[in-house]
């Protein structure tokens, strides 16, 4: 199935399942998860910390993101594989085409940008030209910086409606879907039940969006040094990782 096949099964799965999503940074991980039949991998500039070691996720490059979208896309993974932009690659519509053109060369079918209502024109810009897009509302990790840590959203009235204004008008712009991070359950539940295209949770509760992404690492335990409060790890290969290290040193000396 090409992208834009990909991008409308999506956008149809609205109602019809829960979507499942997790992150993949290089070909072997894209592989292994592509084969349990996940829908969406996501190559989210979340590897700046998790695998490159910087502090956020302002320090990712355009170039990193397509170093490792071009490694997941080489699984040839019949999931979607959604690139993240980095900050400052979509500050303008023009500049946002270009970043954009260069992830979708590099085999994603599909990118992710973070910002609402004053993303619209980037997203309309984008779809008008081809290029599926994915939006982010809520938290933004690119904005931590600025905001000085990591904040739950929606905890007012009027930073509900304005997160609901921001959903509306990325939708209206042609997005395909959202991811919603870190906005509090009842308004995450109430924007997606009021918007017409999936929504897919990130520390957004249970059960309050159409699906849920998570970071693969925070999923298999495998970076212990951070685990954000609403992860839920299903193995702990860190302390796997250990062992096996501890093993071969055993092994090796003792020959």
């Amino acid at each position: 199935m090409n992208s834009a096949g990909k991008a409308q099964q999506l956008r149809e799965s609205k109602g019809q399942g829960r979507i499942t999503a997790l992150t993949a940074y290089d070909y072997p991980m894209a592989k292994l998860l592509d084969e349990t039949g996940i829908d969406l991998l996501l190559v989210g500039d979340s590897l700046g910390m998790v695998v490159l070691g910087f502090p956020d996720t302002t320090h990712v490059t355009l170039e990193h993101m397509i170093h490792h979208t071009a490694a997941v896309a080489r699984a040839k993974p019949k999931a979607l594989v959604l690139g993240d932009m980095p900050i400052h690659t979509y500050d303008e519509p023009v500049q946002a085409l270009a970043s954009a053109q260069q992830l979708i060369a590099a085999g994603a079918d599909a990118v992710k940008l973070e910002g609402g209502e004053e993303k619209a024109a980037t997203v309309q810009a984008l779809c008008d030209a081809g290029i599926e897009v994915i939006g982010h509302i809520g938290m933004l990790p690119q904005h931590v910086v600025e905001e000085g840590g990591y904040r739950k959203k929606g905890k007012t009235p009027a930073a509900a409606d304005q997160l609901l204004r921001d959903a509306l008008a990325l939708q209206d712009a042609g997005a395909c879907a959202l991811v919603l991070e870190s906005i509090v359950p009842h308004v995450a539940a109430q924007i997606t039940n009021e918007i017409s295209i999936p929504t897919i949770g990130i520390g957004c509760g249970e059960n309050t969006c159409d699906g849920e992404v998570a970071v693969i690492t925070d999923l298999l335990g495998s970076y212990p040094w951070f685990v954000p409060p609403f992860a839920r790890p299903e193995a702990n290969v860190a302390e796997a990782v250990r062992l096996a290290a501890l093993a071969f040193q055993k092994r090796v000396r003792e020959e």
